[in-house]
């Protein structure tokens, strides 16, 4: 019994020996990515120098060149970039025009990414609103045929979990034009998937099912929306759309890579990324440049307190995850024709706002393991690790079996902006920016360091 109670007060004295080194270390990273990190000035280069970056554009073609440049001058052993096919979108102009009587009204609108538009033409018909897919599922071929459908769904705003409210009221976005059309209507306007008080139309991909005919389809905001509701339910009302959206051709783009090697498993690849795409509104600040210019500061963190990694530090800027994720399916193919093992990745592409915690998408073992030091993170704000949540462009990765993880940051504002012409480098607090930084960047060295 001496002997199991004396070992018993070694290990104890040990472990927590191992966990004061480690918060001394997570206090380093935090103090000089608070006081010296330069993630807000790398972002406001990218979002005023720079601005939107839809795939395909100038804007993207001029954003690899600054991550490739950042990358090398955060410290980088090595810069590559990953050629990457990706679709290009044209949105060109566009209006939306309300009429229930003699007079019309132009309101702000736009159009969903990846859309057909009118071939710049004026469509004009008559609306139909249904309130959710229930009502529709309800009407005859006869009562949608040759009519614009208004999809008037309310984003869940009694969720807590913004983003469960979004999965929830995206679905009108990414569902909606499609079975419109199967019925027989020329075209689709969404209140926007927005928690905000305004009149701010949100943007946002869909994809056409191959069985039905691409009719245009767009957004409006809450306050156009809460109008447009208030006529439909007084009388008839027609719309006039005119749109020269269309989709034109592939052109290879990039994908943006730096790396710190591994100095006793270099063949053990830790990833941390976010998407350098935005949608061709707003400048792409909070979606996804904060996630960009936090996984620079991490390598950048790591050179500066000249911490060698154990195992590979790996940064990606993906291409192409807003209409089409052709980045992180192309970094995957390369993944597995090179036979790389990559242990985690590690994914911020939910806005710059104060980190709370991480989505741990990994098995029950991994996710209990990374779990043990959650007491490190507390000081720092972090606490949240219940959820289960990696990112958009690493869940190529998860599905060949790759523990994936994605930063959490507070949910609430994030969707009053999202894909919005708002998204721009002022709705960045530096702060709270730097702080989601400061925990990628000590939970990437645990596993550096640790392994998982």
């Amino acid at each position: 019994m001496k002997f199991f109670g004396s070992l018993s007060f070694f290990l104890a004295f040990f472990c927590n020996a191992a966990f004061g080194q480690d918060s001394a270390i997570f206090r380093q990273i935090s103090d000089q990515i608070m006081l010296h990190g330069k993630c807000y000035d790398d972002l406001r280069v990218l979002c005023k120098n720079i601005g939107h970056r839809l795939s395909g554009s100038t804007q993207a073609e001029k954003a690899v060149e600054w991550g490739e440049q950042c990358l090398r001058e955060a410290g980088a052993d090595k810069v590559w970039l990953q050629p990457v096919d990706v679709p290009v979108w044209v949105r060109g102009r566009e209006s939306l025009e309300i009429s229930s009587g003699q007079s019309w009204k132009k309101i702000s609108m736009l159009s969903l990414g990846n859309t057909v538009g009118t071939a710049g033409k004026l469509l004009e018909a008559p609306v139909v609103m249904v309130n959710d897919f229930t009502e529709f599922k309800k009407l005859s071929v006869e009562e949608i045929k040759g009519r614009i459908v208004f999809f008037n769904y309310r984003f869940p705003q009694q969720l807590v979990n913004t983003f469960d409210g979004y999965g929830d009221a995206g679905a009108y976005r990414w569902n909606g034009p499609n079975m419109a059309s199967a019925k027989g209507a020329v075209a689709v306007i969404i209140r926007s998937v927005s928690t905000g008080v305004d009149d701010v139309p949100h943007t946002g991909t869909l994809r056409y099912a191959d069985t039905i005919k691409p009719i245009p389809a767009v957004a409006i905001g809450n306050i156009s929306a809460d109008s447009l509701e208030a006529q439909c339910k007084r009388g008839e009302v027609r719309a006039r759309l005119q749109s020269e959206c269309r989709m034109a051709g592939t052109k290879t783009s990039f994908n943006v890579i730096g790396e710190l090697t591994g100095s006793e498993h270099p063949e053990q690849i830790v990833l941390v990324g976010g998407h350098l795409d935005s949608w061709d509104v707003g400048e792409g600040a909070h979606d996804d440049g904060a996630g960009c210019v936090q996984s620079i500061e991490v390598l950048r963190t790591f050179k500066a307190l000249k911490i060698r990694p154990k195992r590979t530090l790996r940064v990606v800027l993906f291409m192409n995850e807003e209409n089409g994720l052709k980045g992180g399916f192309a970094y995957a193919d390369s993944a597995r024709a090179k036979k790389e093992k990559h242990i985690f990745a590690l994914e911020s592409d939910a806005g710059g706002f104060s980190p709370r915690g991480f989505g741990l998408d990994m098995s029950d073992a991994r996710r209990g393991y990374l779990k043990r030091y959650k007491h490190l993170f507390f000081p720092y704000g972090l606490y949240d690790f219940e959820q289960q949540h990696g990112g958009a462009d690493i869940s190529p990765l998860k599905r060949a079996g790759v523990p994936v993880a994605g930063l959490l940051p507070d949910a609430q504002r994030y969707f009053d902006y999202h894909h919005t012409a708002a998204d721009v480098f002022e709705a960045v607090n530096h702060r709270e920016l730097k702080l989601g930084a400061v925990g990628m960047t000590q939970l990437v060295w645990l596993v550096t360091q640790y392994g998982l």
